[in-house]
């Protein structure tokens, strides 16, 4: 055997690349088919697979790395950030809208406008005509949001403004048989329309929440514009209409409330009434709102007094106190054999009736 031949038989001194080259692709042959039998390798070589698996595990410990720095970043970002501040004006204006007594604020830039004068303003529901109620004032900041006096109303918008009124008064008709024709069980109260004719509000009560979907469609097939339909309770029903209360007055509402507070049944209590609720209800059917104002004064004048049907004792007897009356200060005392009427001041003469 010659000395440069290896024990395998290949020359070492003098290779044979031919025969080199043909050893290599067999043994990747043999590779290629011991891989497709295999498995786990999918035909793909294990190193690949084992060079893919650190790495994916490395990028996975990265990202739960760089999650929890991000998250305080992202929550002072946040704090640091500031609500966006409201316009604003050299002067505020006060406006209040047609017949309401209620008082709005706008901003305005010049001082032009004066007590009387009709205003075009910007709304929620869009352009409205109003007029100004008191002089104009500095304007404060307060970070609110208010709206401008977009212009001083001209002969123009003040003819379009009656011609609104007609227009919403067939308006309210054409809903009116459109509620009839789809038996809805909703009573049609106002329409209005804003000054550019863009929307047009109805207001109407119900007792129950109504299904208005199909009426909407109709109304904004027959008006072309955006239809609003808003529902009030009794109270507003009756601020809207109007009418004369049991003092022959006008009511309270419809004269100068903008705002109801709640009234309950302790306040006739307090003025020592009989509880019929028929004849301490108003037009609206609610109690009537006049409980509210005089209930301060009331309690005022009972302050310190005993309650109704309480013990007393006058001039060594025993009586009950069956009535009072705190405006004449009267009083009707009785037991079983006598009935008294007496005032405050031979009753109580220690309290000082003076300043009731």
């Amino acid at each position: 055997m010659n000395q440069s031949e290896d024990r395998n038989g290949i020359s070492k001194g003098n290779p044979n690349p031919k025969q080199d080259k043909k050893k290599h692709h067999d043994r990747g042959f043999e590779q290629k088919r011991d891989m497709k039998h295999h498995p786990k390798h999918d035909g793909k070589p294990n190193m690949k697979s084992e060079a893919k698996e650190p790495r994916q595990e490395v990028k996975k410990e990265m990202k739960q790395e760089q999650r929890p720095a991000q998250k305080p970043e992202h929550k002072k970002a946040n704090h640091n950030e500031r609500k966006p501040e409201g316009r604003v004006y050299k002067y505020i204006a006060f406006v209040s809208f047609k017949d309401s007594k209620k008082i709005y604020t706008f901003g305005t830039d010049v001082d032009e406008y004066r007590v009387g004068d009709d205003v075009v303003v910007e709304t929620i529901r869009g352009l409205e005509l109003g007029k100004i109620v008191k002089e104009t004032e500095t304007f404060l900041s307060n970070g609110m949001e208010i709206k401008p006096i977009t212009r001083k109303a001209t002969e123009r918008d003040l003819k379009q403004a009656q011609e609104n009124i007609e227009k919403a008064g067939k308006a309210m008709e054409i809903c009116a048989e459109c509620i009839r024709k789809l038996g809805l069980d909703m009573n049609l109260i106002e329409a209005e329309y804003t000054l550019d004719c863009s929307k047009i509000i109805f207001v109407y009560v119900a007792d129950e929440r109504v299904d208005f979907r199909e009426l909407l469609k109709e109304l904004a097939s027959i008006f072309k514009c955006r239809i609003e339909l808003r529902q009030i309770g009794p109270r507003n029903k009756s601020k809207i209409i109007g009418g004369l209360g049991t003092c022959g007055m006008e009511t309270c509402c419809s004269r100068f409330m903008n705002d109801f507070d709640v009234v309950s049944i302790n306040m006739a209590k307090n003025q020592l009434l009989a509880l019929n609720i028929q004849k301490l209800s108003g037009q609206c059917g609610k109690l009537m709102c006049c409980l509210k104002f005089e209930d301060s004064q009331y309690k005022r004048l009972r302050e310190g007094l005993p309650k109704m049907n309480s013990q007393i004792e006058y001039k060594g007897s025993r009586y009950r106190i069956t009535s009072m009356n705190v405006l004449l200060q009267q009083v009707k005392i009785e037991n079983k054999e006598d009935v008294q009427f007496l005032s405050f001041k031979e009753l109580w003469p220690d309290i000082d009736f003076s300043d009731r």
